[in-house]
């Protein structure tokens, strides 16, 4: 071990469909982290539909705004894929040494990828040897080649390097894990909310059994909103935050929103009702919210009341140490569960 062999830090990037979010950590003894950095920039709708960069200008231009107003030094950004193009699959494989898994991932993994193999970019860790002797278990992911791509590319034009690229629903796990203690006798959802899409992670024992992403989001919102009223997607974002826009103020739009939580609560009871026909896990017992849709108003309290749950909202900063003279710290609780996903990033090293 030489004197600069310690793994690299890299900076969060969250490119989300309303957003781009940039946070870095500083890793203090004892595990600890300290905030560096935080930048959010809005995107226009039009940049990323659906999870697919549809105007790489309007993104790159958004990352480079970040960094200047950050002054990230650090080049090295970690970036997060979800959605459609993003599979995840827990596999039984026998038996094997790591150099023969290695070698034949590839060909088990086209049994089990609805992708043409070559199309994607494939990793893989293994879960549990331990389970049966003769078994292990391992966790496979494969993503869209040109959709990874796409994501590096825009990190790339804005000046910096893609160091690594790792999937939403395990960057909010990252994120939960190093800033609460995961009770292994309890059943978790942990239920990323985004503008387009919502990433639901099960966590039982302690670590992941389930994942299932779900085309559904703060978008619906926004657009219940925009039919209801007649008003441009900015003016519903507005009323979706509670400001008042023109005569309508949070009060008009509440019936609104609440219908639409219903909806969003019963896409959440099809995820939890197909986990527990197909798991031996148990039903879950608590759900952890994050994302910038989660900050609906009453949306929380709908979900409490759909599920009978105890249900929470995410702090990312719950355990990290933030210096009240470098930040707004009321700004930051006011948006900190849409950050979860680029804190879980920031935590990461390159070549973990």
């Amino acid at each position: 071990m030489g004197l600069f062999s310690r793994s690299k830090g890299v900076v969060g990037l969250d490119v989300g469909s309303f957003a781009v979010k940039l946070v870095e950590l500083k890793e203090r003894k004892g595990g600890e982290y300290q905030l560096q950095r935080l930048g959010i920039e809005p995107l226009s709708p039009e940049a990323i539909v659906d999870g697919s960069i549809m105007d790489s200008s309007l993104v790159v231009d958004a990352i480079q705004k970040l960094g200047e107003e950050t002054a990230v030094k650090n080049a090295n950004f970690a970036t997060s894929l979800s959605g459609h193009s993003v599979i995840i699959k827990k596999i039984d494989l026998p038996a094997m040494a790591p150099e023969e898994l290695a070698e034949s991932i590839q060909w088990e993994a086209e049994q089990y990828i609805p992708f043409d193999i070559n199309d994607v970019k494939l990793d893989y860790v293994l879960l549990d040897e331990q389970a049966q002797a003769d078994q292990m278990e391992v966790l496979l992911v494969a993503v869209k080649r040109d959709k990874v791509n796409d994501y590096v590319s825009v990190i790339q034009q804005a000046g910096r390097a893609a160091a690594l690229v790792d999937i939403d629903s395990f960057a909010v796990q990252n994120c939960y894990e190093a800033n609460y203690d995961i009770d292994p006798m309890k059943v978790l959802a942990l239920v990323n909310m985004g503008s387009s899409v919502t990433n639901i992670n099960i966590l039982a024992r302690g670590s992941t059994v389930f994942w299932r992403d779900i085309s559904f989001g703060g978008n619906q919102f926004t657009e219940a909103l925009q039919r209801e009223f007649n008003l441009s997607f900015e003016q519903a974002e507005s009323l979706k935050r509670g400001e008042s826009v023109d005569r309508y103020s949070a009060a008009d739009a509440r019936s609104v929103l609440d219908t639409v939580s219903g909806e969003m609560a019963a896409e959440i009871q099809k995820t939890f009702d197909f986990f527990g026909a197909t798991s031996s896990e148990g039903a879950v017992d608590e759900l952890i919210v994050s994302g910038g849709c989660a900050l609906t108003p009453n949306l929380v309290d709908a979900l409490k009341d759909r599920f009978g749950l105890p249900t929470e909202l995410m702090n990312p900063f719950r355990r990290i140490q933030i210096k009240e003279s470098d930040f707004d710290i009321a700004w930051i609780q006011s948006v900190a569960p849409m950050l979860a996903v680029s804190v879980g990033l920031a935590i990461r090293r390159i070549g973990d």
